[in-house]
């Protein structure tokens, strides 16, 4: 790119950055109520993400027309590398862009970074699974679906100028109000953002919004592409109540065929990711199984694409029993091969697929082993539900979405009882859902909407306060009102007479004897309205710790102790400031991942300037930090630095890969002798690292 085109883009980003910006304050200049913006806005993100889930589902059937059409028949098993080959180049032009993707992507987005998810991001995840379905790949629209439905939330919320905390609200809301259009699933798109986005971290103007935006998408969703069931059947019969256990027992075999289908899936992504791709071209790769894919689909086309029309071909027993063994094992195989060799799509709809399959083998086995006359349709849709909820570890929106997406109420106790066993069996075995084992394996451990490697890598110490009011447990109520009226502190402690803790006085109990206060001002003292439970903090503890103990009490402060004296206050840790250094510490890990490039690049011991007085840096480990884990090192209270990410030396028997390995380690990571740190700070305790032997 020239100096011209250069100074072109920067003049109209600053073009573009100056008009966001009079938009922006326009908009505060509308005498709109609060709620009633709110409200709008969550309308708005519903209609822009319903739009784009219509264009994004019309364009799947466009591509899927372009490539099976007469004059392709005879070569169906060729198309699928060909959109593979695609899709390959696709990647090796915009690497970085293409690891973003999926789900977990959007859980990623609304934890870390406020919701913020790049535009760029959002168009590439656009095309990409278009490509990658309508070629015929067996995957789903589910996946691209809400980060579409996210990205294009988020790219709005960041014109508008909304917070952080707002704008991660209004993220969430359009990844389910896509889902909500796509399946024609008002409920179901809600829940799934609750379950799956937001990890069930459940408040109410978020509830409010993810309500308001999928029932607009749903709505501009049944006017374009028609208000109709996707799993069409004639009657369902779920039988006797006394049979209900037999939808016990295909729940059992749904939750076993989730916990085993996302076993092999991680089998294949270490497969392809750790081994496969180091040392063969990805391009190669993804073309070979493109064949494998095509190959069985000439001879099995039910298993091409997304794959409603074959299960409705199973609800209406059109399919032979053997026919429906061999999708099954074809789909199950298949579909992990294809998305981590590099295709794009998601797994919403293979699981209802398998789901299909393992339910109408289970009803026929059972019809032709035991003579029984069973409805084959009802286990057929309890299996999709079932084995939904228990992949994806979502089990209200597995109930919604089946019940929506049929419009039949008819099957919903079985249903209900067999996606509740299936999840239940996945979650005690695997502790966590698809999504966040793919995280995990990143680096991430997100927990309730927040990153927990951050909050445990910081401690009471780093953020406590040395002034608390202590006061002795016989001081009078006229002094504790003056107190209060002249103190910041809205939270006081109460101690014996050698200074030891023994309650706790609050606002709340203050308040209610204020109306009395001529009455009883010369009979009560402190420790006559003092709670006698005290909750305390060690210096050491880190802020996950102390975040829980705000979870779970009413209180805005704890007194910081002493190990050597748990009764001895020493100062105060703050709801306000935990939070605040949070989000501190979580700015500095989105700076590094913005800087990802860069840090890969980056030469030992360079410095690379981030702001104005701020650097990254790669450093050496020295001989005193091997074999001790970060939480030991202590390197933000010693010296003031951050540990970004640890660098990994490629093996040099290691053909493949281009680059060195970067992982974000977990506070208990053991440091070793060949690692290389990749600190953040202030320059000059960047400076003082050159002194480091």
């Amino acid at each position: 790119m020239n100096q011209d085109s250069i100074k072109l883009n920067k003049s109209l980003a600053a073009k573009f950055t100056g008009y966001k910006l009079a938009f922006q304050k326009a908009l505060t200049k509308i005498p709109i109520p609060e709620y009633a913006l709110f409200s709008i806005y969550a309308i708005l993100i519903g209609a822009i993400a319903g739009l784009a889930a219509v264009l994004f589902h019309e364009s799947i059937q466009f591509t899927t027309d372009i490539f099976f059409n007469s004059e392709t028949k005879n070569f169906t098993f060729l198309l699928p590398a060909i959109g593979m080959l695609i899709l390959s180049l696709m990647i090796y032009a915009s690497p970085k862009t293409a690891k973003s993707k999926g789900v977990s992507e959007v859980i990623k987005a609304v934890a870390l970074r406020g919701g913020y998810i790049p535009f760029r991001t959002t168009l590439f995840h656009f095309i990409a699974p278009i490509i990658c379905i309508g070629s015929g790949n067996t995957l789903g629209p589910e996946g691209p679906i809400a980060q579409l439905g996210g990205g294009t939330s988020s790219k709005f919320g960041n014109i508008l100028g909304l917070s952080d905390s707002r704008r991660r609200i209004f993220t969430a809301a359009g990844a389910g109000a896509a889902i909500a259009a796509v399946f024609n699933s008002p409920l179901g798109g809600i829940f799934f953002a609750l379950e799956i986005i937001l990890l069930n971290d459940f408040q109410t103007p978020t509830f409010s919004a993810l309500v308001l935006a999928s029932v607009t998408a749903s709505a501009i969703s049944r006017a374009f592409l028609g208000n109709y069931a996707t799993f069409t059947f004639e009657t369902v019969t779920i039988s006797s109540y006394s049979n209900f256990y037999l939808y016990v027992i295909l729940g059992l075999i749904s939750g076993f065929t989730s916990l085993l289908f996302i076993r092999y899936s991680d089998f294949v992504d270490r497969l392809f990711n750790d081994n496969l791709l180091t040392k063969i071209p990805r391009w190669l790769v993804m073309v070979f199984v493109g064949l494998i894919m095509g190959g069985f689909g000439y001879f099995f086309n039910g298993i091409f694409g997304i794959g409603y029309e074959t299960i409705n071909n199973i609800l209406a027993g059109t399919e032979i029993w053997h026919a429906v063994l061999i999708l099954l094992v074809l789909k199950f195989l298949l579909v992990p091969l294809i998305l981590y060799s590099g295709g794009f799509g998601g797994i919403f709809a293979p699981s209802l697929f398998i789901g299909a399959c393992i339910g109408y083998l289970y009803a026929f086995g059972l019809n032709y082993f035991f003579g029984l006359q069973l409805d084959s349709v009802s286990y057929v849709l309890v299996g999709m539900g079932a084995v939904l909820g228990g992949v994806n570890t979502i089990p209200i929106s597995a109930i919604l979405i089946i019940f929506e997406m049929t419009k039949n109420y008819t099957f919903i106790l079985p249903l209900m009882l067999a996606v509740i066993i299936s999840t239940t069996i996945v979650q005690i075995i695997l502790k966590g859902s698809i999504h966040i084992k793919h995280l995990e394996r990143e680096g991430y451990r997100i927990s309730s909407g927040r990153e927990t490697n951050i909050l445990r890598s910081i401690f009471v110490e780093d953020v406590m306060r040395d002034d608390i009011i202590l006061i002795p447990e016989n001081t009078s109520i006229s002094k504790l009102i003056s107190l209060l009226l002249s103190s910041p502190h809205a939270t006081f402690y109460t101690t014996s007479e050698n200074g030891k803790l023994v309650g706790t006085i609050t606002e709340n109990e203050l308040r209610p004897i204020i109306t009395e206060y001529e009455h009883i001002r010369d009979t009560l003292i402190a420790s006559d309205i003092a709670k006698p439970e005290v909750i305390t903090a060690f210096q050491s503890d880190d802020l996950d710790h102390i975040l829980k103990l705000f979870g779970t009490s009413n209180v805005d402060q704890f007194p910081v102790v002493s190990k050597k004296d748990p009764l001895k206050a020493i100062g105060t840790v703050w709801r306000h400031d935990v939070i605040m250094a949070y989000n501190q510490a979580s700015l500095k890990h989105n700076i590094s991942d913005g800087l990802a490039k860069e840090i890969k690049s980056i030469e030992r011991t360079h410095v690379s300037k981030v702001a104005d007085g701020y650097s990254i840096v790669e450093c050496n480990v020295i001989p005193m930090f091997v074999g001790s884990t970060l939480i030991e090192l202590r390197l933000r209270n010693k010296y003031g630095l951050e540990v970004l990410m640890i660098k990994q030396k490629k093996s040099p028997f290691d053909d493949g890969g281009e680059e060195d390995k970067l992982i974000i380690p977990d506070p208990n990571y053991v440091i070793k002798s060949d690692d290389i740190l990749v600190l953040f700070g202030s320059d000059e305790n960047i400076e003082k690292t050159k002194d480091w032997k």
